[in-house]
């Protein structure tokens, strides 16, 4: 019988099959290929990898599984936050992994079509002229990590443990709850109810503060925007003013002004006019209404620039034209004003009901949150970001902070993605 030879499509297959394989170990595979450098670099990383990195990794995984085992030495939130960091390296490694196996399988492949691999060095330059823009951007991803992904992993594993004043690491280990603090969110009474309260308001003040500065900046850039306004500059100029100052100056003159016992507003105006003051500080309603209106002063400035920039656009053949075909003033601002306006600006609207969503300077500056109402744990104004800030530097609820934390970045990130695929660069981008 005559010997049966595998054909050069299973011999190259065989050969890059191989490669993959002995990849397993890092190196082996360049190794094979004849890159006897890369091979050794790609093993001394790998071992050097294990060697620096397997007490953070066994530490890591250990404390993010257990939480500790021994209260008064184990932190519960030291052993989180390497837990974190050994999912992260874990990553980098499984990258590195991946890469290594197709980095062989590639050049033997190549090998296989008769193309010699590159040079070590010739190699090198190639990798860093197609690497270079991600050279560039890894010191911003490494501080977006610190500064945002690492503290948002660790809210996140937060509310799913039972992290509280009474439980408190290190005297005590925390230990894994699920999504029970999600529950007691919703079926508790004192949590329910304080929750959709919080959450009604929050939206109430979302819609209502945030559509009255964008009417009231409206109103005022048409006014301005008519051709028989004189000294259109400096009326600009004057109404952009507030946006000029601080937000939280504003915001501390007018917890000022509002205050039930010595506020101008009650004292000066008020009281010697009407014979009357208002609660603004005491009664929730009042107190909501004032927040309102400080918010509507402070927000209007910069929409106000907005729509003033956009109108200046706007050509006047189009409200000649519409002269032409009797068109009345409202019609006009309806058919021809709104609609390039709103065009132009929606996705930077939608983003200032975004902004004001999580305004938790106005809230915490005018009267912290306040006041108190009977049967919640929340204050009459509190909005959901800052009644988390309460939970979670003023009463320890850690856990129910970050739970509470996770619902309003997935109703954030909503407004957010609705945001951008109203962009035009997205798509542009597409």
């Amino acid at each position: 019988m005559k010997p049966v030879h595998n054909s050069p499509h299973v011999e190259n297959a065989n050969s890059i099959r191989t490669a993959g394989l002995l990849s397993i170990i890092p190196g082996l595979g360049q190794l094979y290929n004849k890159q006897k450098v890369k091979g050794i670099c790609f093993f001394v990383l790998a071992c050097a990898f294990g060697i620096v990195f397997y007490d953070i990794l066994n530490i890591g995984f250990w404390g993010l599984a257990t939480l500790g085992t021994l209260p008064g030495v184990d932190d519960s939130r030291t052993l989180i936050g390497q837990g974190i960091v050994a999912v992260f390296l874990t990553l980098f490694a499984a990258l590195f992994y991946i890469l290594n196996i197709r980095d062989a399988r590639r050049i033997a492949r190549s090998r296989q079509q008769g193309h010699e691999p590159l040079s070590l060095r010739d190699g090198f330059r190639h990798s860093w002229d197609k690497s270079f823009p991600y050279v560039l951007i890894t010191p911003g991803l490494i501080l977006l990590f610190i500064a945002v992904i690492f503290p948002l992993l660790f809210m996140i594993v937060l509310a799913f443990t039972n992290y509280n004043l009474f439980n408190a690491p290190p005297r005590n280990v925390l230990d894994w709850v699920g999504v029970q603090n999600f529950i007691d969110l919703a079926t508790i009474p004192i949590w329910r109810n304080t929750f959709f309260s919080v959450l009604s308001w929050t939206i109430v003040w979302t819609a209502i503060a945030t559509t009255s500065q964008i009417v009231l900046a409206m109103l005022l850039a048409v006014m301005v925007n008519d051709k028989r306004v004189k000294f259109k500059r400096l009326i600009r100029t004057v109404l952009i003013l507030p946006w000029a100052v601080p937000s939280f100056v504003t915001i501390l003159i007018f917890a000022a002004l509002f205050n039930d016992g010595f506020g101008a507003i009650n004292r000066d105006l008020l009281e010697p006019l009407f014979n009357t003051t208002i609660p603004w500080m005491t009664d929730p309603f009042w107190a909501k209404i004032a927040l309102i209106l400080i918010q509507t002063w402070l927000g209007f400035p910069f929409v106000f620039a907005l729509f003033t920039g956009v109108l200046q656009s706007v050509s006047d053949d189009w409200y000649e034209a519409a002269d032409m075909d009797g068109a009345s003033r409202i019609q006009k601002f309806r058919f021809i004003t709104l609609p390039h306006v709103l065009f132009a600006t929606a996705p930077l609207l939608i983003m200032q009901y975004a902004g004001n969503f999580n305004n938790f300077n106005i809230i915490y500056l005018f009267n912290e949150g306040g006041p108190p109402v009977r049967g919640q744990n929340a204050g009459g104004t509190d909005i959901l970001i800052s009644w988390v800030y309460s939970l979670a530097f003023e009463n320890s609820q850690y856990s129910m902070a970050a739970a509470i934390s996770i619902i309003i970045g997935l109703i954030v990130a909503v407004f957010a993605v609705f945001q951008f695929r109203k962009s035009r660069s997205f798509k542009e981008g597409e």
